[in-house]
Formats: structure tokens, sequence, C-alpha cells
């Protein structure tokens, strides 16, 4: 493995992070679990950062992939595309979005900067909205609106972005209102930073449950609030669903839904566990917006048969296996495990989630302050003990993110839950 990591480092950019002090090669996969090239086992609770969604070489979608690539593997958008259609109408359906159009992309950041021009196509402006704490993608515009300055590597920007309070509940200087006074001030604020533009903001980009951010999310009712403000001044709202989406909130099928007072959103991004791993991204609107670009475009990549096949293989699995209700009760119990786990540890901050999107927020002892070094060493205490979990949150990693797939049993939850007890304990 060592020659391995040489190898990589020989070749590979240094700002491609790794996990772990001695990184591992992830060689094959079933269900819940994975195995390294040394032959350890592991249960995953991140499945490649909420991309393996359903499970690990699970045979519907692996037989999907295979009969597809017998057949053709690639043509483009330049032709009819039989399973890009099929996929298509599944989620215009689930989208909640009157008459809605979908494009597919290979990746989130790909669907969020369609998003973007469409929104500023649309409305004729380079005036975004985004919340203060959130992650939208690695590409040149997605870091434009990215609230996050770890994952923000410049400050040039083809974007005029405005940041707005909301995204984090249990910090800043809301923190301490009750949830609805919370959603009044967030309100005010938005209001006061658009009485500051000097011109029509083109829409608000906001994920649900804020994903590289440590799993934050604001009361439920905060975007509906939003959206009145937004309606007023025409402002368009993109919901990221990239990591939200596909039932793993449990409460409901899309991030959005905790805030439907007023409907869906203008334009909804998705990507991550609809493919299981396979490369899908997207955007779905409403006709208006969608058509709203008057010059050609294709995608080379984007509604690959391969691809498209494995995402309609995945979603049917997931809807007939009622697996937005397992991730509801499993991730219920999940919680309230972890949450008993972190009542004892004093460096545990928070426990926070819904569904199978789980946090655990660490910080130093009797203090308010994150505390990276503690993450890191959870991260590893977990991996030695064989539990796979990842990290995220703020302005520092010192949230322990817990993302399983949603084929999660009660006995493997039951299983995280020991090891994760024994990791922070070991790492205090």
């Amino acid at each position: 493995m060592s020659n391995l990591f040489d190898r990589h480092k020989a070749v590979i950019p240094d700002w491609v992070a790794l996990y772990y002090r001695q990184p591992i090669e992830i060689t094959h996969g079933e269900g819940r679990h994975v195995w390294d090239a040394e032959g350890k086992k592991y249960l995953d609770f991140f499945g490649g950062i909420l991309t393996t969604m359903t499970a690990h070489a699970l045979p519907e979608v692996t037989k999907a992939v295979t009969e597809q690539a017998g057949r053709i593997i690639h043509s483009s958008t330049l032709y009819l595309d039989r399973p890009m259609v099929e996929l298509a109408e599944r989620i215009a359906a689930l989208s909640g979005i009157q008459d809605a159009r979908v494009f597919f992309t290979t990746s989130g950041t790909e669907a969020n900067d369609t998003a973007l021009l469409l929104a500023t196509t649309y409305r004729r402006s380079n005036q975004l909205l985004a919340m203060r704490n959130s992650y939208h993608g690695r590409s040149f515009s997605a870091v434009s609106i990215t609230g996050n300055r770890g994952w923000s590597p410049t400050s040039l920007s083809p974007l005029q972005t405005m940041y707005v309070h909301g995204g984090v509940r249990s910090r800043g200087p809301y923190a301490q209102l009750s949830d609805a006074q919370f959603i009044e001030a967030c309100a005010a604020d938005l209001e006061d930073v658009l009485g500051q533009t000097g011109g029509q903001v083109a829409a608000l980009i906001a994920e649900p449950i804020q994903g590289v951010g440590g799993f934050t999310s604001p009361p439920d009712g905060l975007y509906a609030a939003f959206r009145e403000v937004l309606d007023r001044h025409g402002i368009l709202w993109i919901s990221d669903e990239v990591q939200t989406g596909w039932g793993r909130t449990g409460d409901h099928f899309w991030g959005w839904q905790a805030h439907a007072e007023n409907g869906p959103p203008d334009i909804l991004t998705f990507a991550k566990g609809i493919g299981n791993g396979m490369s899908i991204g997207g955007v779905v609107a409403r006709a208006e917006v969608m058509n709203c670009l008057e010059a050609n475009s294709i995608s080379t990549f984007g509604g690959s048969p391969v691809t498209m096949a494995a995402g309609v293989a995945n979603l049917g699995y997931l809807l007939e296996h009622d697996l937005q209700g397992n991730a509801r009760r499993v991730g219920g119990l999940l919680l309230e495990r972890l949450r008993a786990i972190g009542a004892s540890v004093p460096y545990v901050r928070e426990v926070r989630g819904r569904g199978l999107m789980a946090a655990i927020e660490l910080v130093k002892p009797g203090t308010d302050e994150a505390s990276p070094e503690a993450a890191a060493a959870v991260l590893e205490a977990a991996r030695e003990g064989g539990l796979l979990i990842g990290k995220g949150g703020g302005h520092n990693t010192s949230v322990l993110r817990i993302a399983p797939p949603l084929t999660l049993t009660v006995a493997e939850a039951e299983e995280g839950a020991r090891i994760l007890d024994q990791a922070l304990r070991e790492a205090h």
C-alpha cells in the first residue's frame, strides 16, 4: 500500500485530500461493507461521500449496467436515448415541479453550474444569494457560491454573491432564539441583504441540509419564509439536493419538502446517490426556466446509456423496497443511540441529523471551540475498529459525518454505533 501511496503523491495534486495517516485502497464491496487491499473488512458509514446510496454491488444495478454495456456504452445526447428518457420521466414525476424538464450531467458540481446558467440567463443577472457555511461543488462558478472557506480556494468569481444567515441553527448571532424567532430574524436578514443590492438578484441557492458544512440545517419552514420574500422580488429558488435527495432524510423524499408551504423550488439539482456510484448529476426545472437558453447545447457524457440504466434500476429498487422508510426507521434508532453516546463524551458538542444523515460535532471540552484534532483522531480510531465515516463542518473539519447506504439494517446500525462509541472514548 505504501508503494501506491508514493505513486499517488508523485502524480496527483497535493490538494486532492486523502483520509487517514496511512490511506487505504478499497478494492471491493458488498451490501454495507467494503474491503481494503490488505483484506480488512469495514462497515461503510459514508458510502463514497453519500454516493453508494442503496448498497455496494447491488445485483439489480450491476445487472442493468452489464446488460446495457453489452448493447452500447455511449452515443451522446445528439441521439435519442431510451434509458435517459425513462429516468427523466421518473425524476420529473417525483420532483414535484410542474411541467418539469430534466437535464443530466456527470456530477453535482456540473448540475449546480447548469442551475446557475439557467437562473442567471432567465433573470438576466449575475447576482446570487447563497447560504453561509454552504458547499456547492468544485468548479469556478460553484466555489464562488460556496460559503465555506475551507472549500473555496479563490476569491475570484464570475458571480456577485451575497451570503445570508440560516443554514446553521446552533451557532451564530441567532442561535439563542426560538425556532420561530430564528426564522423571522433570518427572513429579515434576507430582506436587508436585498435592500443592499444594485439590481435584480437571479436566485437563492441552498442545501436543505448542508453536507460538507457538517449536516447542519435550519428549522423546518425557513425556506418557505424565504420563498415569500423571494417571490415578492421575482427571485428563483434553487434547492441543491445532491446530498439530501432520494429519501435519505427519512421524513421526506427531497430536502425541500421540510419547507414546502409554498410548493417546490424553481430549480432542483441532484447527483450522488441516484447512480449508486455511477456518475450521474442533473437539473430539474419547469419548462419556462429550463428552455430559456437560446444557444445550442449538448452533453457528451451526461445521460450516458450505461449510467442511465444504472439510475433506472437503482431508483426502482429504492422505491420498491421503501428505502426512505428504512432511512426513517433505522436512522431514527441510530440517531437515538448516537445521542446517548454523545451525552457521556465531554468533547461532543452536538449530535444532529435526519434519517440516515447524522453528524457528531466535536469541540475542546468545556468550550464551543471546534476540535479538528479530535475529529481526525476519531476518524482513525473508527477505521481501526472497522468503520468508515466522514468529516466536515464549517471552517474547521470538526464534525463526523455518518451516511450509510439506505439498506442499513438495525444490527448494522448497532454495530456502527458500538464502534463509534469505542472510537470516541479511545480518541479522548
